[in-house]
């Protein structure tokens, strides 16, 4: 059971959720695969241009179509293209667990919840799977369902209207900073995430915590 406090002036808390709340790299995956050589791997997802290709299907783009359409550009590299489908959940090391107790606090001390993430909802759905504490959110806005992602506009005026808020009564915590820069240029109330302590002691000041 939850203690319900009254907040109902208070701001909605909204989190991303990979390198806040969730630990993913694509380095968790790829190198085992590649002998263990990070600088390998940086080239490999140099060479494919990963960051490009991954945010297709942060928008929406099925994974059986991106990986089909690089395996014929990289042919050579086609066993680590499918594995990125096939073994996705070795990207996640898992949750940052001192963020997940922060998350329980607010939602203890009773205050709106919301998540706001770029990832491919085929692969959001896999993982969830195994973080109960998902739950805990009153609403999430998952890029890959909405077909479009961070830092646009799109998507944060999605999470207003689902949060039934104005962006200023909304507290966005994000570890990318172009993220946070496109939430202050809306008007959120922001926290650049850099750490579970700085975050804490981020919202004690705010007095959202104590």
């Amino acid at each position: 059971m939850f203690t319900k406090y009254n907040n109902s002036n208070s701001p909605a808390i909204v989190f991303d959720f990979g390198g806040v709340l969730m630990d993913w790299n694509p380095h968790y995956l790829f190198d085992p695969l590649m002998g263990n050589d990070p600088d390998l791997v940086e080239k490999f997802l140099q060479e494919i241009d990963f960051t490009y290709w991954n945010e297709r299907f942060d928008e929406g783009r099925p994974f059986a179509e991106g990986t089909a359409e690089l395996t014929a550009k990289f042919p050579h590299y086609a066993h680590l293209i499918r594995a990125y489908d096939e073994q996705y959940t070795a990207t996640v090391r898992g949750c940052n667990q001192p963020v997940v107790d922060i998350l329980v606090s607010l939602k203890n001390r009773g205050y709106p919840l919301y998540g706001l993430s770029n990832w491919s909802i085929e692969k959001f759905s896999e993982v969830r799977k195994g973080y109960p504490f998902f739950d805990l959110f009153d609403d999430m806005v998952i890029s890959g369902m909405e077909k479009c992602i961070k830092p646009g506009a799109d998507i944060f005026q999605i999470l207003l209207k689902r949060a039934s808020r104005l962006a200023n009564d909304c507290l966005f915590i994000d570890d990318n900073p172009g993220n946070i820069e496109a939430a202050k240029s809306l008007g959120f109330q922001t926290i650049h995430f850099r750490s579970a302590a700085q975050l804490r002691d981020e919202l004690v000041a705010r007095r959202i915590l104590d």
